[in-house]
């Protein structure tokens, strides 16, 4: 007998929701499975790649894993230290370059900032508490971030989950997709090949753009003896995962610097100004059509709502998991639309019901009602045995692989 559809959606709505509570009681927790998880989905076609060019799987991420933990060591040897002394100076330095500032427009724009004005009071004591209270934040937010024991967690329990992940990554693929619901699992089969198009194409694309673009700003800030620059571009990379965000705030900052550090020499100014607009015109011409692409279909106001709401309602967890959710919803909202063009309740019209079939009745002996349930017992009992058939055959094909 088939289950109600409106069953199936309270079954399935139920998951959801435990699913976004367990989420929002074990938070920290089940941060480094869920890094674990996504690092897996970004190497996994690496590997495919390196299994179709001979090797087996485990030695495919055997190589990946020495690879990948290279990068890592070399970035934390060479440009974590850079970054986090650039930052510290950075932050306590602010204080002086605003108190600068503000003693610049005092002295060419008087009207603008008159002597115990609002505006010129609350500046004055933004200063004040900027140079009291940002050492103490700079040393807790590099010192004390999420924990030293959330960060070895996550240091350490990350990459083994990605690794074992990693290893069995397609065999869990093909494993949930024979736990899938019979009736919809073409469906969901689509949705989820529509989703794993945005969210690679997304976050492959948008990591190598960032990668360029940090690159250009942080070498090209370095080459024009900007201080901080090194930070200051590493950020503005960074921050363009939103558009236009990167370029504001990274731009706003150097421009910033440069004119504390260079005043008077306008083409150092001129040059850090080129440097950003240069940037920004290969990120916006180049880079984004020909490497991320228009059929990604993460807007940025829906990227900007995703990050606020899911960081709101689960942390710095729901900040990581922001990407993928809204890629994930995204996609769904647009297979609803459609479902919803298709509807009734769109054309205003309801199509006649299917014409049923007619009823033949028949008086059959006693027992034939026992026999069919014995029947179709039989029968899912063979589609059981066969399901586990299939599961030897292919984990036959795994060990014969390897």
């Amino acid at each position: 007998m088939r289950m109600p559809i409106h069953k199936q959606i309270i079954w399935w709505s139920v998951a959801g929701l435990l699913l976004l509570l367990t989420m929002w009681l074990l938070g920290q927790a089940i941060l480094p499975f869920i890094l674990g998880a996504g690092i897996a989905y970004l190497l996994d076609p690496v590997a495919d790649r390196l299994e179709r060019m001979g090797l087996s799987r485990t030695l495919s991420v055997v190589v990946i894993t020495f690879v990948v933990v290279l990068i890592f060591v070399a970035a934390v040897l060479l440009l974590v230290p850079i970054v986090v002394r650039q930052a510290a100076a950075l932050i306590e330095t602010m204080p002086d370059m605003l108190q600068q500032g503000q003693e610049f427009l005092t002295a060419r724009f008087p009207d603008l900032l008159p002597e115990g004005g609002t505006l010129g009071s609350a500046m004055s004591d933004l200063n004040a508490a900027m140079g009291e209270q940002w050492g103490t934040i700079a040393q807790s937010v590099l010192t004390s971030v999420g924990g030293m024991i959330s960060m070895v967690a996550i240091l350490v329990i990350a990459p083994v989950v990605a690794f074992y992940l990693l290893l069995d990554w397609d065999r869990m693929v093909r494993h949930i997709d024979r736990l899938l619901p019979r009736e919809h699992a073409p469906t969901i089969r689509r949705i989820a090949g529509d989703i794993d198009e945005t969210l690679s194409g997304f976050l492959r694309g948008q990591g190598l753009v960032i990668l360029i673009l940090g690159t250009w700003y942080s070498i090209m800030l370095m080459l024009v003896g900007l201080p901080f620059g090194f930070f200051i571009g590493v950020m503005a990379a960074i921050l363009s995962l939103i558009p236009y965000v990167g370029v504001l705030i990274g731009g706003a900052t150097a421009i910033g610097v440069a004119l504390f550090s260079f005043w008077g020499d306008w083409f150092w100014i001129a040059s850090v100004v080129a440097i950003f607009g240069l940037g920004q015109l290969v990120e916006g011409n180049y880079l984004q059509p020909k490497i991320v692409g228009g059929h990604v279909g993460l807007h940025p106001v829906w990227l900007l709502l995703a990050l606020s709401v899911f960081g709101t309602l689960f942390g710095f967890v729901g900040m990581v998991a922001a990407v993928p959710m809204a890629a994930t919803l995204g996609v769904i909202a647009r297979f609803l639309t459609e479902r919803y063009r298709d509807s009734a309740l769109y054309t205003g019209q309801v199509l006649p019901p299917e014409p049923g079939q007619p009823q033949l009745i028949e008086i059959v002996p006693t027992g034939t009602v026992e026999q069919q349930i014995r029947t179709a017992r039989l029968a899912a009992d063979r589609n059981r045995a066969q399901g586990q058939i299939e599961e030897m055959q292919h984990e036959l094909e795994r060990k014969n692989a390897e």
